[in-house]
């Protein structure tokens, strides 16, 4: 099996057994983004302990098999993380996927999030891709201004 071959069959694996997906028991931030042009809504829920780590991350939403799985690997990436790490991690996500070089070391610490840089090729599929990573930016940003709880959207 060659790297896209493995690539190929993450995002597959995460879009038809999506991780984390549904409620968040204990929320206290989230945000929803959305596409309207091909309709792809992703809403990701956190809950964060006051120490600022991520100890749930959850998403709920639908559409296209990028955005589902990118969400589902979303979740599975933050989880535990102290709240600035993963807001590291979604602007490097963000880096990669609009094509920007990131350092080999940065690409690989990613681990499987590296099966989605490949839309970065397909500027239609980048706004599927980083529709998750952008709600958890925006959550994770209300967290550092003191605000963005359940409600947020």
């Amino acid at each position: 099996m060659d790297l896209s071959d493995l690539y190929q069959e993450i995002i597959i694996d995460h879009s038809r057994h999506p991780r984390h997906h549904g409620a968040c028991a204990g929320e206290t931030h989230g945000a929803r983004a959305e596409n309207p042009t091909c309709g792809d809504e992703v809403a990701v829920h956190l809950r964060v302990s006051p120490e600022g780590r991520v100890e749930e991350a959850t998403f709920t939403g639908q559409g296209c098999a990028l955005s589902q799985a990118s969400a589902s690997l979303l979740t599975t990436k933050v989880r535990g993380r102290p709240a600035a790490e993963a807001l590291a991690t979604a602007a490097q996500v963000q880096r990669l996927f609009t094509g920007e070089p990131l350092p080999p070391e940065q690409v690989e610490a990613l681990g499987d999030l590296q099966a989605l840089q490949g839309a970065a090729q397909f500027p239609q599929r980048v706004k599927c891709v980083t529709l998750a990573w952008h709600a958890l930016a925006e959550a994770l940003g209300r967290t550092e201004a003191g605000g963005g709880g359940p409600e947020a959207t």
